[in-house]
């Protein structure tokens, strides 16, 4: 069991991790967020960060493994929605762009930090991003029997597709959304597609 000074300290943890991305916007990224923005939105004294983190950096790198979790989780939400029967991809489309729409921040945080100046942030994006393509290409491996190059190219496509589409849905209007993720679906089984026909050239090749 946890003691109460413990429990105290992640409660606070927990309020810096969320005033950090509550002040993230189209407009402000991670880098121009400062500590004392952060700590006056969480309700703490700017010296008690320091309790927490080490600087913004760690916050920021902590918030990247929160936001990768996030995705890791997304995958499984999907995974139970197709159990429950249904399209896979406009499934796994739809429960993507329900997760921009509710956690805008989360994605902008993945977003920039992809592209941003700093190469730890980079690398910790990039890292994250991967990870989702991995556990995506595992799955079209095992469903489709496809090796796993072919598979996880079709992830990587997949998943560009849908973090480049997922980037234009935060400024849209709901119809422009449904606009979207509709031509989304329809691109990927485009791409799908594609790779079951490479799928069987490869066979017939083997032959």
């Amino acid at each position: 069991m946890l003691g109460i000074r413990a429990i105290q300290k992640e409660k606070t943890r927990r309020a810096l991790i969320s005033a950090a991305f509550n002040q993230l916007s189209s407009e402000r990224s991670f880098s121009s967020l400062s500590l004392r923005e952060v700590t006056r939105e969480a309700g703490i004294a700017p010296t008690s960060f320091y309790r927490h983190f080490k600087d913004l950096d760690e916050l920021g790198l902590e918030m990247v493994d929160e936001a990768g979790l996030a995705l890791r989780q997304l995958m499984r939400q999907t995974r139970q929605r197709i159990s429950e029967g249904g399209s896979v991809i406009a499934i796994s489309v739809s429960t993507f762009f329900e997760f921009v729409v509710n956690n805008p921040n989360v994605f902008r945080l993945i977003l920039c930090e992809r592209s941003g100046t700093s190469q730890t942030f980079r690398n910790a994006t990039n890292r994250e991003i991967q990870h989702f393509a991995h556990e995506l290409a595992e799955y079209i491996e095992q469903k489709h029997q496809y090796p796993r190059e072919l598979a996880y190219s079709q992830a990587e496509g997949v998943v560009n597709l849908v973090f480049s589409a997922g980037a234009s849905a935060l400024d849209m209007k709901k119809t422009e959304r449904e606009e979207l993720k509709q031509r989304v679906i329809f691109q990927i089984r485009m791409l799908a597609k594609g790779a079951d026909m490479f799928a069987l050239e490869l066979k017939k090749q083997q032959k």
